[in-house]
């Protein structure tokens, strides 16, 4: 289903590693950010997730230190 992304993902993609359009087209194709730590990705027009900010996201919720409610 996403190789009709290809030329899309190679085009943004390509120069910098363009065995990485797969996950590029499937972003695509889904509407959804990549989760990586590539900075190939960067700039793709597609938005990227890092381990730990999916970490952040994932963990629950905490009340915030005094520190970081004096902000």
């Amino acid at each position: 289903m996403y190789r009709s992304f290809e030329q899309r993902a190679l085009s943004r993609i390509g120069e910098r590693d363009a065995d990485d359009w797969p996950a590029l087209a499937c972003a695509l194709m889904l509407g959804c950010p990549v989760w990586t730590e590539d900075a190939d990705f960067f700039g793709t027009g597609v938005a990227t997730w890092t381990t730990s900010r999916v970490k952040l996201y994932l963990s629950p919720d905490e009340s915030p230190s005094p520190e970081e409610s004096a902000g």
